[in-house]
């Protein structure tokens, strides 16, 4: 009867550490995106990123050019939140920008050396 109990509770306690070990965590990056230029970048990225899988919130300083991401471990990884933006069209740490995504922005969301940027005289 003793054996049996022992078993017993090793088996829960194996069973709970297995548990303990499969817990949900959040993580937080920060992703230099250069190639962001305004506000509708901004809210591009963002609202991409929203439908992600695993992404819980992002923000994106087009000022500084970081965008900071928070995310589920489990569910996602760095990787694939740069390839995310990527194929949005933006340019993330060493991920460049997708070329038909990029084709696709309005000509303020472009490159300056491509013609786009933001009119100096606004700002």
């Amino acid at each position: 009867m003793r054996t049996l109990k022992l078993v017993l509770v090793l088996m829960l306690a194996t069973f709970g550490i297995a548990a303990a070990q499969q817990q949900k965590s959040m993580a937080t990056v920060k992703i230099n995106t250069p190639t962001v230029q305004c506000e509708s970048c901004k809210n591009r990225i963002e609202k991409y990123l929203s439908r992600e899988e695993g992404v819980q919130s992002s923000k994106v300083d087009f000022k500084k050019h970081v965008t900071t991401v928070k995310y589920w471990t489990d569910r996602t990884n760095v990787e694939n939140i740069k390839t995310a933006i990527a194929n949005c069209g933006y340019d993330a740490d060493n991920v460049t920008a997708n070329t038909e995504s990029y084709n696709k922005l309005p000509l303020c969301c472009k490159k300056p050396e491509d013609g786009g940027g933001m009119d100096p005289k606004k700002h």
